[in-house]
């Protein structure tokens, strides 16, 4: 798997030495052809505040009209199922940090992601504890970050206070319970956010808990403006 992006940057075309393609295995192409990605990663019809599944497109479901989030805008590129799933696993777990460039593309083709990115004067990562960081040995939200937006992306700004337990299998209303006060603003640059657009970046968005946790931080420090790009979306909340 040997390919860098062009100088264009991550939306630009791969440059790539010949390898398969990691979902259809087919010889000689990109890590992910062409022909998968148009199978695969269609556009989707979203709501804006949540990124789930909406006929409306550009227009929030009725549950975010009810009960806005604390997004201004909430974009995702894929849904979270295979073979996504799998990919996102061997970046995340597998120590393969440079499928980054790949999957930034992907987040990049999002309908809106360049407006958002262009527009933003912060671009920041879902910050990892320090022990989850040092048992993973790298944030994929970070990685994904850099890619997105290199000038931008700033690591040390948003910080993880506290470690939590992993939120892959509790309940929405656990997830939102396991996060009060685990984000934090760096104090000495809390300034820096004030009047700011911002976008957060994850890899995998499930009840939101961990975005709009730290959105509400962001915005207790002045931020005018809270953005999520993330990679995947499940099809729905997790359980209440």
């Amino acid at each position: 798997m040997s390919f860098a992006p062009s100088a264009s940057g991550p939306a630009g075309f791969w440059r790539w030495l010949p390898s398969r393609c990691a979902i259809c295995q087919d010889w000689p192409h990109a890590p992910l052809c062409e022909a998968c990605i148009s199978r695969f990663a269609q556009p989707q019809n979203r709501c804006h505040g949540c990124a789930l599944p909406w006929a409306n497109a550009g227009r929030r479901c009725p549950d975010c009209l009810a009960e806005p989030p604390p997004l201004d805008m909430c974009l995702a590129a894929v849904t979270y199922d295979w073979p996504w799933v799998d990919l996102i696993a061997r970046f995340k777990f597998q120590q393969q940090a440079g499928w980054s460039n790949a999957l930034a593309t992907l987040m990049m083709s999002t309908p809106l992601a360049d407006d958002v990115l262009d527009n933003a004067d912060l671009v920041l990562p879902i910050p990892l504890s320090p022990q989850r960081l040092a048992f993973r040995g790298y944030n994929q939200s970070w990685e994904l970050a850099q890619q997105l937006s290199p000038g931008k992306a700033d690591v040390q700004l948003l910080l993880r206070t506290r470690d939590t337990p992993s939120q892959r299998l509790l309940p929405r209303h656990q997830r939102l319970a396991n996060l009060v006060g685990a984000f934090a603003v760096e104090p000495l640059r809390a300034a820096q956010l004030r009047g700011k657009r911002v976008v957060l970046v994850d890899d995998v968005m499930t009840s939101g808990a961990s975005l709009h946790s730290a959105a509400r931080v962001l915005r207790q420090a002045g931020a005018a403006h809270i953005s999520a790009l993330v990679l995947a979306r499940t099809e729905s909340l997790a359980s209440e």
